[in-house]
């Protein structure tokens, strides 16, 4: 008895391994069945595409468009450099590099007005009622219910010479003839800031939604004054969604096609205008693809570095 009893405790205890073995592989089973069609799509619509891309920008640009099939890096040179057409030898060009300069110095120009201007906004729906909430995210949403193309047409209209802006700076006697604000960086600044205005309120109401207001008041009663409240109590408990707030913001806002080519005429080029115009009328695909990953690759190393000094600060105040 002793000796059947003692050989039957490991054969139940293999046979309960390996059950639970298997049901851990059948776990995975499923999670792979139910992330297949989200990989799928980031596969087809992201990668794909993607991997386009990275071999368009390393061959020789067609005559008429697209591409031939020779090897060629002339595209990562003619980001940096200029060959001349008789002797072939390279020279220094900073004209694309002066775009890229303009759009980040717009992006992130536009980063920091719409935390400006988004961060009260949220904090005075986050501070309203309950019942009342609703009302005014509706009304920040509801720009959405309109195309960009046309929310971005309505900037142009008032900021142009006979737009609403000069009209009244006028009727009240404050210039004599209108400001050129159109075609300028201060018009594209404008109409990027009000495109992505709600990205910057969104996330950051998210974070103060749950923000219990009790907390201010005891911060005064400690003599905490209002600098040292909101520094202390408010960024902190905010910070999360103005850290996302800031990349919804500075990503597409680095990209913008539709805002520069209205408000900027042609004359204002961003790095969304300039690959858009090696794909058209610059018949330089390679170029263009070119472009568009060096954009994307600054645009991650920059988020992984931020990644990694916000996690850092995290640890160092644990």
């Amino acid at each position: 008895m002793g000796v059947a009893a003692n050989i039957s405790q490991p054969d139940a205890a293999t046979r309960l391994r390996a059950a639970q073995e298997e049901r851990a592989r059948q776990r995975r089973r499923t999670r792979l069945l139910l992330l297949a069609p989200a990989l799928g799509i980031i596969g087809i619509f992201g990668l794909f595409p993607l991997s386009i891309a990275l071999v368009y920008s390393f061959l020789e640009p067609g005559t008429y468009g697209g591409v031939e099939w020779v090897f060629s890096y002339d595209a990562y040179v003619q980001f940096l450099f200029e060959r001349d057409i008789f002797d072939d030898t390279l020279a220094f060009n900073s004209a694309y590099l002066q775009i890229f300069g303009r759009s980040f110095g717009l992006a992130i120009t536009t980063m920091i007005g719409t935390l400006i201007l988004g961060f009260p906004v949220a904090y005075f729906i986050a501070a309203r009622p309950p019942e009342q909430r609703n009302f005014w995210l509706f009304a920040i949403t509801l720009p959405f219910w309109t195309n960009l193309l046309i929310r971005t047409y309505s900037m142009l209209l008032i900021v142009r010479d006979e737009g609403f802006v000069n009209l009244m700076l006028m009727k009240i006697g404050l210039i004599s003839e209108p400001l050129e604000m159109l075609y300028t960086d201060g018009a594209v600044l404008a109409g990027l800031v009000y495109s992505y205005l709600p990205f910057m309120i969104l996330p950051i109401y998210a974070s103060l939604e749950k923000f219990d207001f009790s907390l201010l008041e005891a911060g005064h009663d400690l003599f905490a004054t209002r600098t040292q409240v909101f520094r202390h109590i408010i960024i902190p408990i905010t910070r999360p969604g103005i850290v996302a707030g800031c990349v919804l913001v500075l990503i597409p806002a680095l990209g913008a096609y539709i805002t520069p080519e209205l408000l900027g005429g042609g004359k204002k080029l961003m790095i969304g205008n300039l690959i858009a115009l090696q794909f058209g009328s610059g018949r330089n695909w390679p170029f263009g693809a070119a472009a568009a990953l060096i954009l994307m690759a600054i645009v991650l190393i920059a988020l992984l570095v931020s990644l990694r000094a916000g996690a850092s600060k995290e640890g160092g105040h644990g």
